[in-house]
């Protein structure tokens, strides 16, 4: 028990000093022994000594890429979806909007912008990317400039999105992702 309790203090303290005070405050922060302070003591070294993803202001694995954090809009209470392994959130140029209650799978990329087609050493220019709330992103996936997903939509495995699925409610997978199967509301 004493050993729990030092562990969190040096969480609380690593936490306040490494990190935006507002980050800490969603649902994964609410308890004591929540995951959201392993992730900070999980994370710090690596991301705020070592320098991956150094400028983000939140725990993030170091075993993915944030380019700009800035221009990604998402609910304090979904900070898991910084915690997966392998994902790519390139948002350099236009905004990801990632939905309320959203969930992302390991290997994800969703990206804003991709190499000009004339001249591959610079990018196109940006587009959204746009999540409904409480959608799944399978792993693997890839969503690809200018997507809007609907609220509710699932990405299945290894699926490349190239282009929107905006009405929601349905599965969609494949290389490019086609529509699958409708999802009934509740």
């Amino acid at each position: 028990m004493v050993k729990r309790k030092i562990k969190l203090f040096f969480a609380y303290l690593i936490g306040h000093i490494f990190y935006k005070g507002k980050y800490l405050t969603g649902r994964h922060f609410k308890k004591e022994y929540s995951n959201g302070w392993s992730w900070v003591m999980t994370n710090f070294f690596m991301q705020k000594i070592v320098g991956v993803n150094r400028a983000v202001p939140f725990p993030v694995d170091f075993r993915m890429k944030v380019a700009n954090w800035k221009n990604i809009e998402f609910d304090i209470d979904d900070m898991n979806i910084f915690q997966k392994a392998a994902n790519y959130y390139q948002a350099v140029d236009a905004k990801i909007h990632v939905g309320k209650g959203t969930q992302i799978a390991n290997g994800v990329a969703i990206i804003t912008s991709n190499h000009d087609l004339e001249d591959i050493t610079v990018h196109s220019e940006g587009k959204d990317v746009f999540i409904g709330k409480e959608c799944w992103i399978a792993s693997n996936a890839v969503i690809l400039p200018g997507v809007h997903l609907g609220e509710h939509t699932i990405v299945g495995a290894g699926a490349v999105v190239t282009k929107s699925f905006p009405e929601g409610w349905c599965i969609i997978g494949g290389v490019p992702a086609k529509y699958i199967k409708k999802i009934e509301k509740e």
